[in-house]
């Protein structure tokens, strides 16, 4: 199996779901080991698995065709978790966003095109290619945003795609290549639409992996800024049911193939930003230090999913609800102080 990006927060969950529950398969991560954490995960994931022969870690660009078609010339199953991940980063440069995103995808598919092998694709794209959701109303609340009755449920697969900022437009060039493969060319690819993903081994920051950035701030003392209001409304997924969907739909290839899920936690799994920060003080009894900035570009007040098309397609719902899973990530900074360490 491949797994690009496989040093990342969701490509080192999935690698080690594989090694350990896949006794006979070889795993492939191909990452270009930029990130800021993934050498801890790659430390993580050699001594779990006690640098086991069935793991192969290459040093490489999804931009580079070429070294991704030497490195994966027989593999029956691709994770494309590789991206620019940060929509502030999109802004800054959007040619590099651009690069990694649309074109790093291509890359990958024209990889699984060309392969013997057929192998399923998982493509993980996001929420964003949705964009400031149209025709959406949102009500304002005491300490967060909602939708109004309309999409109580969330958003759904029939929401049109509207992608701003150039992250948005960059995952949602790749979702769509990846849906069209499997028109055009017969490919068993899978796109997943993720809204908050977190967990263990993500080394959130400003810029992306809020959970973990407000959870490594506040067990490190540290300040955070909110941008915005502190309303904004996510649904929040623990990483080990993400994985699980990936699998369930892997094993459903027949119903799922060629098809978009929104993926994410659900209305029972949302929470604001003044949420999260009153409940991580709960949970950790530590005095949690905020200030208020300008709004981001593109923020949306509200993010929710409706997962009735996984339920309903492959099974899928999610077992970790938002206060267990945020207590295991607080647990786990606690456990592993000295992975922050210089980290930030």
């Amino acid at each position: 199996m491949l797994i690009t990006g496989g040093a990342g927060f969701v490509g080192s969950n999935v690698v080690d779901y594989i090694l350990s529950n896949n006794p006979e398969v070889q795993v492939i991560v191909y990452d270009d080991l930029s990130r800021c954490g993934v050498e801890r995960n790659i430390g993580w994931l050699n001594e779990f698995h006690r640098k086991s022969s069935r793991l192969k870690i290459v040093k490489g660009d999804v931009r580079d065709f070429e070294r991704l078609r030497k490195t994966a010339n027989d593999v029956s199953e691709i994770y494309h978790t590789a991206a620019q991940v940060a929509v502030t980063t999109s802004l800054n440069d959007p040619r590099t966003d651009f690069e990694i995103n649309a074109l790093g995808t291509f890359s990958v598919l024209e990889l699984a095109r060309r392969l013997e092998t057929d192998p399923t694709l998982v493509y993980t794209s996001t929420n964003k290619v949705f964009g400031n959701l149209l025709g959406v109303k949102v009500e304002e609340h005491p300490t967060r945003y909602e939708f109004a009755a309309s999409h109580k449920s969330g958003i759904s697969e029939d929401q049109p795609l509207d992608p701003c900022t150039p992250y948005g437009c960059s995952k949602a060039a790749g979702d769509t290549y990846t849906l069209d493969y499997a028109k055009t060319y017969g490919l068993k690819t899978v796109v997943f639409r993720m809204s908050c993903i977190y967990g263990t081994h993500q080394y959130g920051n400003e810029d992306q992996g809020w959970v973990a950035h407000f959870a490594i701030s506040t067990v490190f003392n540290r300040s955070i800024t909110i941008y915005g209001d502190g309303k904004q409304v996510r649904d929040i997924l623990y990483i080990s049911d993400l994985v699980n969907a990936f699998q369930q739909a892997i094993k459903n290839i027949n119903k799922t193939r060629g098809q978009a899920y929104n993926i994410g936690g659900g209305q029972d799994n949302t929470v604001s930003l003044l949420e999260l920060i009153k409940f991580l003080e709960e949970t950790t009894g530590k005095k949690v230090n905020y200030t208020f900035a300008p709004w981001r570009p593109a923020d949306q007040k509200v993010y929710y999913t409706n997962i009735t098309k996984a339920k309903t397609d492959f099974g899928w719902k999610p077992n970790v609800n938002k206060k267990e899973g945020i207590q295991r990530l607080c647990t786990w900074i606690s456990e592993n102080r000295k992975l922050f360490e210089n980290l930030r």
